[in-house]
């Protein structure tokens, strides 16, 4: 099934770099629609239009989506404002440093495609639940979402004769550059206990295909440019978001037993262990000593802008950290897929991991936070538990031919598992109470 490039090769090299014949390719090969529209902007077309960034206007980035307060006012933040956001500072990012924009964007919409009701938190229950069959992972979820489950393109099967999903058949760049983890589950180069990969076995064919020629177990400078920018459009907005909702204290980041409890949770979260205090000590002071800090926040319009001036202020100075870092070993040319490593240097590494920090201990480690996760992840698994149970029955369509057809009690779980990572939050509740009321 392995395709051919289906874009003139003179489409895709401009002024973004040079992006050679097999990065351009796609699994099943297409005819170009009309001249002079490039690959990688269908690409970016496919993602904005599909249903699975859309539904993610309904899954959780930190709090429930809808939720409202006073000082929310329903505005937190999604899964999708996140993936708009981190797509607007990867462009940017991967432009100044070479690559195609419309490449990186792509992949930075792409990155959250597979993530499950309920954040991270759901990821958990449903690994938990996939244990048998392979486990669940949100990136390894979003390319089989890309490849296989978005309906876009289908092909004949060379074995059955039957149609088959290529899902939104991407070029090959655009899905290398959507792969954070570029390994199976139990392979990571550094650390087999590792609970992050990025391919399920049954979705190797196309991962190793994309992986063709791909210097061992690196990723792409495009899916480097897209991490980088997830790291920083969520620890910066995340911190906004708290601030917004009163859950944080800028004050308190003067006290010392506030800071000993943010290295706390930063120490072999989001830096290693072995990482001296002192050294987040510094990262979190760097911030507060600059001028646009915010040091009170009272939700009155000047607040707010002094707020989203510093917001503007971080982003600006962690992208500019690792463009200039990046510019100084690399020089003046584009760089693109395997050409050279995005270089971050460690000050910033560390003033973002303190961000992210903040946010964990003030917002998601609140009581209530906590008592909401434990239900959610109950959520999951009695809907997990019911399905299998009852299956086809509570299946969308789309799921319950791929249940019918299952080879295997393993194949037919993995279904189970596509159809619950598939949901938003509030769907999961609906089909939870549907599929549990009976009983």
């Amino acid at each position: 099934m392995e395709g051919t490039a289906s874009n003139a090769q003179g489409d895709d090299f401009g002024a973004y770099g040079v992006y050679d014949e097999p990065a351009v390719e796609r699994w099943a090969a297409e005819p170009d629609k009309r001249p002079g529209r490039t690959a990688f902007q269908r690409d970016r077309a496919r993602v904005l239009h599909s249903a699975a960034l859309r539904r993610l206007a309904g899954k959780t980035q930190v709090v429930t989506p809808g939720t409202r307060s006073q000082a929310w006012d329903a505005s937190a933040r999604t899964r999708l404002t996140h993936s708009l956001e981190c797509a607007q500072v990867g462009r940017e990012l991967g432009a100044a440093l070479g690559c195609d924009p419309d490449l990186v964007e792509t992949a930075c919409l792409s990155h959250d495609l597979g993530h499950p009701p309920f954040g991270h938190n759901g990821e958990q229950a449903l690994n938990e639940f996939a244990a048998d069959c392979g486990g669940f992972e949100g990136n390894a979820q979003s390319l089989r979402l890309l490849t296989r489950i978005e309906p876009k393109r289908f092909v004949r099967s060379d074995d059955t004769d039957e149609l088959v999903s290529v899902g939104l058949n991407l070029t090959r760049a655009a899905l290398d550059a959507a792969t954070k983890y570029p390994w199976p589950r139990g392979a990571h180069p550094a650390d087999p206990e590792s609970p992050k990969f990025g391919v399920y076995e049954d979705d190797r064919p196309v991962f190793d295909w994309v992986r063709k020629e791909a210097p061992g177990h690196r990723t792409c400078f495009e899916a480097q440019v897209m991490d980088w920018s997830d790291d920083v459009a969520y620890s910066v907005h995340d911190v906004e978001d708290g601030l917004h909702a009163g859950h944080i204290d800028p004050n308190a980041l003067h006290a010392e037993p506030e800071r000993r409890d943010i290295y706390e949770v930063a120490l072999g979260r989001y830096v290693p262990e072995d990482t001296d205090p002192e050294e987040l000590a510094a990262a979190l002071d760097r911030l507060l000593d600059q001028d646009w800090w915010p040091h009170g926040y009272d939700g009155s319009a000047v607040a707010q802008a002094r707020l989203k001036d510093a917001t503007s202020q971080l982003i600006g100075r962690f992208c500019l950290a690792a463009e200039t870092a990046t510019r100084a070993r690399y020089g003046t040319g584009p760089l693109t897929r395997y050409a050279a490593e995005l270089v971050v240097p460690r000050a910033a590494r560390y003033e973002c991991a303190v961000l992210k920090a903040v946010a964990d201990r003030y917002v998601m480690q609140r009581p209530a936070q906590e008592r909401l996760r434990a239900d959610q992840r109950i959520v999951v698994a009695e809907l997990a538990d019911a399905l299998t149970a009852r299956a086809p029955e509570g299946l969308d369509p789309q799921f319950r031919a791929l249940y019918d057809t299952a080879s295997d009690d393993r194949a037919a779980q993995r279904v189970v598992v596509d159809q619950i990572a598939s949901l938003t939050d509030a769907a999961a509740r609906a089909l939870h109470h549907r599929m549990t009321a009976r009983r």
